[in-house]
């Protein structure tokens, strides 16, 4: 598997430690745990990074590194959010089982459009702020929980017998409500991506 880490850094740069300004959606603890330990066997083979169940998120965007926003940009993007998601809908995901990717563990989630909508939203809210200033990481979002990521050492893994394992692991797909968004200090050490809270913001009235 490609280093996901180098795949970051070439497309946007991102070096390990700086902080980037992330907004997620957050499956149930719960859940997270759930699936950290039902997939675990496969999320540390070698060549792969497991995340921790406090970390496993869906991501909604990656913005700017937080030292390149300007006095008073993040509280309005942050209220901006809070404003327009009053309008939206809980967002209704499910997640299906994970299969290995080119970087990582995931589990893709479906349907896309509705969780698509709240990234549109925060998008453009952060552009409004910014006045463009940075552009959008990707030009497309689909819904997916990462369970484990590529690392320098991926080479080592064998796929073939990784999906076999996957194969006999037990797992149903499971079904979300997520009404909660929230806005993250998020980093890196090449190993694993952790993030701090900043705020949260509810959907609808959720």
């Amino acid at each position: 598997m490609e280093n996901f880490f180098a795949r970051v850094e070439r497309d946007h740069p991102w070096p390990a430690g700086r902080e980037d300004l992330h907004w997620h959606l957050l499956p149930p603890a719960p859940v997270r745990r759930a699936l950290t330990d039902r997939y675990r066997p496969v999320a540390t083979l070698p060549g792969m990074a497991a995340v921790a169940p406090e970390d496993v998120h869906l991501t909604v965007q990656h913005a700017a590194p937080l030292d390149d926003y300007r006095p008073g940009e993040i509280d309005a993007i942050r209220a901006g959010v809070t404003e327009r998601a009053r309008a939206m809908d809980p967002v209704e995901v499910v997640l299906s089982r994970p299969a290995l990717g080119t970087v990582a563990l995931e589990c893709g989630g479906h349907p896309g459009e509705p969780a698509r909508q709240v990234w549109r939203m925060v998008c453009d809210v952060h552009d409004k702020v910014t006045n463009g200033r940075f552009p959008r990481i990707s030009a497309s979002y689909d819904p997916h929980v990462t369970l484990a990521y590529g690392t320098s050492q991926a080479p080592q893994l064998n796929r073939a017998a990784a999906k076999a394992l996957l194969s006999d692991l037990p797992g149903d797909p499971v079904v979300l409500r997520l009404d909660t968004l929230i806005m993250v200090a998020q980093s890196h050490d090449r190993r694993h991506i952790t993030w701090r809270e900043l705020g949260s913001v509810k959907l609808g009235d959720a």
